[in-house]
Formats: C-alpha cells, structure tokens, sequence
C-alpha cells in the first residue's frame, strides 16, 4: 500500500509564544486507509491536521503528499479538504446547494453536478435532502452533509478534526459505523483527530497516539490495546490493571511476591518492568484457588458486566469485569493466563519496542485464518480436546481400578485376606 502523507522531522513552535507544540514529528500514512491521531488536548493533534491542510505552516522539517513536498503548497491547491467540529456549512443554502458548492467552483455540467449530489447523498443516507434547508437538519444529518460536500470531489485525502464530539453518545456511536463505511466505500484517505479512545479503537486502521507533541506508539488498534508501549499508552487506551515487577528471565516475571509464567522475554534478568494485565482477562475462583485473594470492594453495573474493584495482601487495587454479581467484602480467588500478562520496559523507545517484540511473537499465523468462523473453529477443537482429555483420564482410572480388583481377586485366590 503507497504511502500518501510523510512528516520528516517535523516541528512546530508558535513565534510569539516560544510554545513548542510539535516535536521532530516523524509519521508516513499509508493510502486507503482509516488513520487516527490520537491524544488528550494539548497532544498536537490537531496541529498536525491543519499541517497536513496548510492551514499552519511548519517551523522546520518537510511534509510531503504523494512523494512531493507540499510546505509551500497553498492550502487550496493540495486536493486536501477538513471537515471542522463546527461542520462549517452555508445556512442560506440548501443541503443540495452545500454538497454541490465544490463543484460549480469548477464550473461542472449543470446534469453532472445533479447526478453526482444525488449520488453522494445517498452514500451518506441523505437521499432526497437536496432541497431541506440546513437550518432544519439534526445535528447526525448536518455531520452526514459536511462528510457529503467534502468527498463529492474525490479528495485524496479527507481530515476530520473531532467531528464527532458534539453529538450525542447514541449518534455518535452510529455515526462511527457510517464514516468507517463511507471510508471504506469511496477509498479515500480520512485522518481523524481524536481525544476519545473507543472511537480510535472502533474505527481504525492505523493509530498514532501522541502526548506533549510527540508520537508516543503507532500501530493497529489491537497492537496499541494488547501491546502498549508504556505506563501513559497503558492508562489512556481503555482500562488496565498496573504493578511494578521484575522480569526474573525470559518468560518469567515477578509481581505481587510471586513468580509468574509469562509470554515476553528479550530483557535483561531481574530488569525492573510494569506489568499490564487488562480487567477482562481476570476472572474469579474460590478463595485460594487463583494465582491469589482478593477481598471485594465495590462494584458497578455496565449492563453487559460488572465492574469490579477488589484488594489484595499487597494493598494493590484490581479492576476486574464479570459477567458475575459479587459481595462487597467478600474474599475470592483472582486467576490470569500467561497470555494475559503484558510486560512493558521502562523509558523503551518505540524503535526498540517493536525490535523486542518481533524477537519472540509468532509471524507464522496467517491473517486469513481471523474472523468468527475461525474462532468458532477453534473453541469447537478445545472443547473436543478437552472431552478426550476427560475420557482418556476416565479409561486410566477404570484401568486401575480393573487393575486392583484382579489384585483382590488373585489374593483370594492365594487364600489372603485383605
């Protein structure tokens, strides 16, 4: 896949304040895709975007577009277009005359501008809106209005900044389905900024999470959750469970006074780690049945789970996900699997992170073997090889019970008792 947008070196600080903002910024974005930049406020997220549209101009370093580069290049002339939070549209025009506005700039057949409106409005489920006026427009229609006037020219690349922050939860979740399908639809590169880490995770190809102007990680969604880089990666995307620990050697790791089994190695022995382990991948036992206790807390209802808050002898505070009512002040067991723990260097730059990794993760897993009938797959194969695993142990104790009956058996023959 060809890379559309490169930053090489690139910073940015603000003249009359001496505020730098972006800091040797190094990032390629590859064509087709669904690209997020995220990161609280202050990050510099958006100070990428409006780079990328020529809105600010970097202080040094270069920006290129299709292998060219474009610092000098008026933002009119980069075939880059930005929808704002604002969503920016005409209130004097109808939804027609916003979606249409690009093109009779360029001075389109009358027939070819109608044919295309039409089309382009119902790629975004507005079909049959060319004459509302905007003023009568909820705030999902005027989102699906902006998304519609600034793809209907074939941009190569489309820059969102927080366009969904201003609709209600419901919505938004509904509009993250119908950009990822526009997305996906038309082709066209879209680079989305974001402070809202479901919404990255939900959407993306390909996310770069940034703090105090720089790239702290870049990867895919389930790369950033499964692998984060740091305690910062860790906390800000979703929910996660964090202890000091030391990696005793490869594939070992102590935390909470206990040695574990791991699947990480590639540091030094007794090097001093973070140990990551997310809420869902904990669950209960009974007390001293787990890897140790825990005494419960509190508890919250999120309708698909609970949430769990419980201590252990160490006075660490887990959180924990279950689909299982507790007590407050109950004692129970709490267990993880070695897939579950998740290892993290301390002040590991993201180069020497991602050299670490391909050290030990297994590449021989074919991409095409994902998906739900694959899972399914492979549940069906555990649960048989579990059923033959119970037989088999059956067939071993009906053998030595067989075994000690013909023992019994031939000592009375002998005329022993027992």
């Amino acid at each position: 896949m060809p890379t559309i947008i490169t930053f090489k070196n690139v910073n940015k600080t603000y003249d009359d304040t001496g505020q730098v903002v972006l800091k040797d910024i190094n990032l390629d974005i590859q064509e087709g895709q669904f690209v997020t930049l995220l990161g609280a406020s202050g990050s510099g997220k958006t100070t990428i975007l409006n780079i990328i549209a020529g809105l600010l101009d970097a202080t040094s370093g270069d920006v290129l577009l299709d292998g060219k580069r474009i610092n000098d290049v008026p933002a009119n002339q980069r075939n880059v277009h930005t929808i704002f939070q604002s969503y920016a549209l005409f209130p004097n025009m109808t939804v027609g005359e916003n979606v249409a506005f690009a093109l009779k700039l360029q001075g389109l057949p009358k027939a070819e501008i109608t044919r295309r409106v039409s089309e382009t409005l119902t790629l975004v489920q507005l079909a049959g809106f060319e004459n509302r006026s905007i003023a009568k427009l909820s705030g999902g229609q005027k989102q699906r209005v902006a998304i519609a006037r600034a793809i209907i020219d074939q941009p190569r690349v489309l820059l969102l900044d927080e366009s969904l922050s201003a609709l209600d939860h419901k919505l938004r979740k509904d509009m993250q389905y119908e950009l990822r399908e526009i997305q996906q639809a038309t082709g066209i590169t879209f680079v989305f900024v974001t402070h809202d880490q479901e919404e990255a995770l939900a959407m993306s190809d390909w996310i770069f999470v940034m703090k105090d102007g720089e790239i702290v990680q870049s990867g895919t969604p389930t790369d950033i959750y499964d692998e984060p880089i740091n305690h910062f990666v860790a906390d800000f995307i979703g929910e996660s469970n964090i202890l000091e620990g030391n990696m005793i050697a490869d594939y070992r790791v102590s935390f909470n006074g206990q040695i574990f089994d791991a699947v990480d190695g590639g540091m030094r022995p007794n090097e001093a780690i973070e140990v990551v382990i997310r809420p869902e991948d904990l669950w209960f036992t009974l007390p001293d049945e787990g890897k140790f206790n825990v005494r419960v807390d509190t508890q919250l209802f999120r309708g698909v789970h609970y949430e769990i808050v419980a201590t252990d002898d160490f006075n660490n505070e887990w959180l924990i996900h279950s689909t299982h009512k507790a007590l407050v002040g109950e004692t129970v067991g709490l267990d993880f699997e070695p897939e579950a723990i998740h290892i993290m260097r301390l002040h590991e730059s993201e180069e020497e992170f991602d050299a670490r990794i391909e050290e030990y993760v297994d590449d021989s897993v074919d991409p095409s073997e994902d998906g739900l009938v694959a899972a399914v797959k492979e549940e069906e194969a555990e649960e048989e090889a579990a059923v033959l695993e119970a037989l088999a142990e059956k067939l071993e104790n009906t053998m030595d019970i067989t075994e000690l009956a013909k023992e019994i058996d031939e000592k009375l023959n002998d005329g022993n008792k027992i």
